[in-house]
């Protein structure tokens, strides 16, 4: 094993422990009263939920970890940013105040480890509607047969 191949193993149990700390946020969010008259609270409740699932499958698999967790890390992020506007509306107490902060300390933490982990790949070249992708001629050889009719 590699040093590099460390590196990321240790980079997968840092990013189950900050998914760790997003889970307790989701817990406290879940069991508070405050959600009964704020059900828009629960999407970041919902978010966390699908985010660590999907994660727990690939531990063992760092590359298919990062994968997934460049999948699923934008759909966290809007609900960090919807929670941080909606929590506020549910409480002004401290402990909303906290969660608000923790899961977006969560979010950046993941982003951080996915920087350093993963690379997306390219997208594919931007075609305009109705235009077929031009294809690089030295990608392939065209033969064509000319068949040619007598003229009358």
């Amino acid at each position: 094993m590699t040093t590099s191949d460390t590196a990321v193993i240790e980079d997968v149990a840092r990013s189950q422990r900050i998914m760790a700390h997003a889970w307790m946020v989701r817990t406290f969010v879940k069991h508070s009263p405050e959600v009964e008259e704020f059900p828009e609270l629960m999407e970041i409740v919902r978010s966390v939920f699908d985010m660590s699932r999907a994660l727990e499958t690939r531990v063992d698999d760092p590359p298919g970890y990062f994968k997934m967790l460049h999948k699923k890390l934008a759909g966290l992020k809007a609900a960090s940013v919807q929670f941080a506007k909606d929590a506020p509306f549910a409480s002004g107490h401290t402990n909303f105040q906290q969660a608000v902060i923790s899961i977006a300390a969560c979010v950046d933490a993941l982003e951080v480890l996915l920087a350093r982990n993963y690379t997306p790949p390219k997208p594919p070249p931007s075609v305009r509607p109705g235009e077929l992708p031009v294809a690089d001629s030295r990608d392939f050889e065209v033969a064509v047969e000319v068949q040619e009719e007598p003229v009358e």
